[in-house]
Parts: structure tokens; sequence; C-alpha cells
């Protein structure tokens, strides 16, 4: 018996010191990573941070580097990522509602959740090509910021729909048991169970992915996104009835990662600074999204009581 219980002993040891051999490595490249990340970033605000200001919020492109502005820029970002979002969150979590709570258990399901996955993997210039046949050519909508939207919709819509299916799978199923119990429907189940504990689950994948299209080029350059643009897009909204316009979503855009991009490629050094700036936002932005996430998550963790 003391042989027996020395043996568990000396396993159960092992056992925890390979833990926190992998605990240990997990810190230290994680560490890694944030340095590596955060002397990139350094980088980038020491190079562009004499044009860091209010100006270069609010002037336009210019061919002289010291007037020029990110204003049509991240005018365009927001806008598509409206887009984006209004056309990606409601399908992807209501798709993946549907597979995780309502869907059979069939060959079909099991091809439509397998190709999810793969979409997932999808490289970001195969979105572009779909979207410049189906959207540009296909139903007319032409190089416009509805056209890039969908695109970028298209793309993180795998990514929404695998992030709510594996924090509705993560309920337990006791939950729905539980109401099930009380004579509620599947809909109220759903509705009033599953979707509020799943929720900071979701919240977290919809932040990940409206952050990787944020940063995207391949796909909008393939619809026809322009590299320099002097014009904002007619505002959503207006004085007068009917106080919403859909002007905007018809006309041409450029969006932050497009105009790094014709920055950097300029021979004027001066330029080198101006996209470093511009830099410093975009990361800026993606870092508060990922911020955002966060602080909902938490949010929503507590509030549900287990």
């Amino acid at each position: 018996m003391n042989m027996e219980t020395a043996r568990i002993r000396t396993l159960i040891a092992r056992h925890r010191l390979r833990d926190m051999v992998f605990e240990v490595l997990g810190m230290i490249i994680m560490l890694m990573l944030l340095f590596i990340l955060g002397a990139l970033f350094l980088r980038l605000a020491v190079d562009g941070w004499d044009r860091l200001g209010l100006d270069f919020f609010l002037d336009y492109p210019s061919r002289r580097a010291e007037r020029a502005g990110i204003l049509p820029a991240w005018v365009g970002s927001l806008l598509v990522m409206f887009v984006t979002a209004l056309a990606a969150v409601p399908v992807g979590v209501a798709a993946g509602v549907w597979l995780e709570e309502y869907a059979p258990r069939n060959a079909f399901t099991e091809v439509i959740e397998i190709n999810v996955t793969n979409l997932a993997g999808v490289p970001s210039i195969v979105y572009g090509l779909l979207g410049l046949g189906l959207l540009v050519h296909g139903l007319h909508l032409g190089p416009s910021v509805a056209a890039a939207g969908l695109t970028l919709a298209l793309m993180i819509l795998p990514v929404v729909v695998v992030a709510t299916r594996e924090s509705i799978r993560a309920v337990p199923q006791t939950i729905r048991e539980a109401a099930y119990g009380l004579g509620a429907t599947r809909w109220q189940v759903t509705r009033d169970h599953v979707l509020p504990y799943s929720l900071a689950g979701i919240l977290t994948g919809v932040i990940i992915g409206l952050s990787r299209a944020i940063g995207e080029t391949a796909p909008l350059i393939t619809v026809g996104a322009v590299t320099f643009i002097a014009f904002l897009p007619p505002a959503p909204v207006q004085a007068g009835f009917p106080f919403l316009n859909f002007e905007w979503l018809s006309t041409p855009f450029t969006v932050m990662p497009i105009q790094m991009f014709n920055w950097v490629s300029r021979p004027d050094p001066a330029f080198q600074s101006t996209a470093a700036a511009a830099g410093v936002v975009l990361v800026s932005l993606t870092l508060l999204m990922n911020g955002l996430a966060i602080f909902l998550r938490y949010r929503a963790r507590k509030r549900i009581k287990w």
C-alpha cells in the first residue's frame, strides 16, 4: 500500500512539474511576443510622432508629406467596418445558433460544418476575387463602400460562426435541461439562457474578426479601393427628411492600410514618417477594439450567476 501511494505521489509530482514547465514556457513566449509588438509600435510612434496631431486627422491626402492627412482614410475605414459588422454579425451569430441548437445531426450539416471551418482559413485575396466577381460585377455594386464591406463580411463570417458555435457549446447542458424541465420552448431556452451565457465568447469572436478585417488590404484593392481620394462620402445622416442617406454606400473609398501602402511606396522619405503616423493610428484602433472586447466579455461574465 505504501509503495502504491509513493508511486501515485511520484506520478502527481511529475505531472505538476510538466504543468509548471509548460506554464513557464507559455509565459516566456507571450512576453517575447509582447516585447516584439511593443518594439514595433514604439518604432512607429518615434518615426511618426511629429505628424500626429489634429490636422493629421482632419486633412486630406496631399502630394506634400507635411500637408498629407488621413481624413478620407479613417472615415472610409469606419464606413466599411460598419457595413461589415452590419452584414456579418447577425448572419454569423444566427448561423452559429442554428448549427449548434437547431440543425439535425446528418451528413448535410456535417458538410456545412466542415466547409465553414475550412473557409476560416482561406486567404483573403480569394475573398477579394469573390467580391470582385459576385458583388462588383455580378450585382453591379461597383468599386464602392458596400462592395468592400460585404467582401470583408464574407471573409470574417466563418470566424463569427465558429466563435458563436464554440461559445454556445461551452454552455453546460444542465442549464438547457433545467429550462426544458420548467416547460420552456427551444427558442425560449436559446434566447433567455444559451445566448446570455455565451455572449462573452460571441463578442470576443466578433471583435477579433473585425480587428482582422480592419487591417486587410488585398481584398479591398481587388474590389477597387483607390489609393488617393480627396473627398468624403455623403453623410449617412442628414438634417431633412428622410434623415437617412444611403448614397455613401455607392461612393468610391479608401481605407487606412491602403493609404499607408500609398505613402510607403513613394520615394520621398518624408512620407515614411506620415505612413508611420498612420500605422500608429491603425494599431491603436485595433488595440482599442480588442480592449473593448475584453471589457465587454468581463461585463457579460460578471452579470452571469452560475
